[in-house]
C-alpha cells in the first residue's frame, strides 16, 4: 500500500534534505517532495524526528544472530544474519567465507545462490575472504587451510552467476595473469591478508586487482623507503578500500590520513562482523576455538583480532564522532559508496524515485528505531 513517510531529516544518498517526504509504493520509492506538495490522501507515517537514509549495505559479514557462515552455511543461517544485522540499519551485505576448504567455500556460494533464487531480500552475493593468503599475515584465519590459488579455484570462482563475487587474496602469492583471469570473469579481487611490496600490488592492480579488505589490518605497512600494501592502496586513485572503525582495529588518526589520500568515494566502512552481533551469545566458534567478546573487542588465543563485534550503526556513529568525519560522508561510506563499488548503485544506495526503498532511520543519537526492506517494515525500537 502506498505510504508516505514524514517528520524526518532527509538523507538522500548525498545530500540531506528538510520538510520533505518520501512516498513508498510496491517496495520502491516512488517520490521525495516537500511535506506541504503532499497529497492529503496518503497515509503518513510521523518518524518524530531523526534521520532517514538509504539502508546500509556491508560488504564484510562474517555472521551475526548467532550464525557463523563458514561454520553453516545453510539458508537459515543466512535469514539469522540478516535478521541479526538488520537492527544496527543494514539492509544488504556480503555474508563473507572465512579460509577454509574448497568444498566448505562452495557450499556457502551455493547457498547464496538459492538465497537468492528464494528471493532472501538483503543479500547481495558472496564475499570469499581466503585462503589465498600469505602465511604471515594470516590474521585470525587458520595456517592449516592457507595455499595458494589452483587453477581449479578460477575455475569455479569464475562461473556465471547472477550475483557479485568478491574473493579477497594476497596478490603476491597469485600467478601471473590469475587476478586478471578472474577479473574478467566478474569477480571482485581485493588484496588483503597479504605482504605483498608496492611493486607487486601495482602489477596486481594492472590486472584488475579491485580494492582492499579492511584497510591497514592484516597487510604490509608503510614505510619511507618501501611504500607496502597500505602505500599502493593510498596512491591508486581508481581502488576502493573497506575500512572496520570499531576503535580497536584501525586508530583514528590512521583513518583521517586514509580519507585524506583516497578521492572522495573510494573508502567504505564494513564491520567485518562475527556471530555476536544481533545475538544474545557473546562468545561463538572459530575453527573449534571459542571466542569471547569483551568489552566489544573479539581476540583469540594468539592475541589476535577476530572480526569485530559492532553493526554498520556503530561504525557510522564511530566514523562521525571519534575519527571526526561529517555524518553525510558516513552516510556515503555506509551506503552509496559500497553500492557503487558492487555496482548497484542503479537502485541502491539512495533514496531516489525507482529506487527499492531499503531505508534505516535512527535517532540523533544512532538509536536505530526502524528498517525498510523492498518496502518491507520492520520496527526495532
Amino acid at each position: 500500500m502506498k505510504h508516505a513517510l514524514v517528520g524526518a531529516r532527509l538523507f538522500d544518498g548525498e545530500v540531506f534534505i528538510d520538510g520533505h517526504a518520501l512516498v513508498i509504493h510496491n517496495g520502491l520509492i516512488e517520490q521525495q517532495l516537500p511535506i506541504n506538495q503532499l497529497d492529503t490522501s496518503i497515509e503518513r507515517i510521523d518518524l518524530q524526528g531523526g534521520v532517514l537514509a538509504p539502508g546500509f549495505i556491508d560488504l564484510q559479514v562474517n555472521g551475526g544472530g548467532g550464525a557463523f557462515f563458514t561454520n553453516d552455511t545453510s539458508l537459515s543461517a543466512l535469514q539469522n544474519m540478516l535478521d541479526g544485522h538488520r537492527p544496527t540499519g543494514t539492509t544488504s551485505m556480503l555474508p563473507t567465507l572465512i579460509s577454509d576448504t574448497r568444498a566448505v567455500h562452495q557450499a556457502g556460494v551455493d547457498a547464496v545462490a538459492r538465497a537468492i533464487s528464494a528471493g532472501m531480500q538483503g543479500i547481495l552475493g558472496v564475499h570469499v575472504e581466503g585462503p589465498f593468503f600469505d602465511l604471515a599475515r594470516r590474521g585470525a584465519h587458520n595456517e592449516r587451510y592457507i595455499r595458494t590459488m589452483e587453477a581449479a579455484d578460477i575455475e569455479w570462482l569464475s562461473e556465471s552467476r547472477p550475483f557479485k563475487v568478491m574473493l579477497t587474496l594476497a596478490p603476491e602469492h597469485a600467478l601471473p595473469g590469475q587476478i586478471k583471469a578472474l577479473s574478467d570473469a566478474g569477480v571482485v579481487v581485493c588484496a588483503g591478508h597479504t605482504d605483498a611490496h608496492y611493486e607487486q600490488v601495482v602489477d596486481a592492480i594492472s590486472e584488475g586487482l579491485a580494492g582492499f579488505t579492511h584497510l591497514y589490518n592484516a597487510m604490509r605497512p608503510t614505510t619511507g623507503r618501501e611504500p607496502g600494501v597500505v602505500g599502493a592502496a593510498l596512491d591508486s586513485a581508481n581502488t576502493w578500500c573497506g575500512i572496520i572503525i570499531d576503535t580497536y582495529h584501525v586508530h583514528a588518526a590512521s583513518a583521517r590520513v586514509a580519507y585524506a589520500a583516497k578521492p572522495r568515494g573510494k573508502v567504505y566502512l564494513v564491520t567485518d562482523a562475527m556471530s555476536t552481533v544481533g545475538s544474545t551469545e557473546k562468545s561463538f566458534q572459530i575453527y573449534g576455538e571459542t571466542i569471547y567478546e569483551k568489552e566489544g573487542c573479539l581476540v583469540n588465543a594468539e592475541g589476535r583480532l577476530a572480526g569485530s563485534a559492532i553493526g554498520m550503526i556503530d561504525a557510522v556513529r564511530l566514523n562521525t564522532r571519534w575519527v571526526g568525519m561529517d555524518l553525510a560522508e558516513s552516510l556515503r561510506m555506509a551506503s552509496l559508496y559500497p553500492a557503487q563499488f558492487m555496482q548497484v548503485d542503479s537502485y541502491l544506495g539512495r533514496i531516489a524515485p525507482g529506487f527499492r526503498a531499503d531505508l534505516v532511520h535512527f535517532t540523533d543519537d544512532f538509536q536505530v528505531t526502524s528498517t525498510w526492506v523492498a518496502g518491507d517494515y520492520r520496527q526495532h525500537a
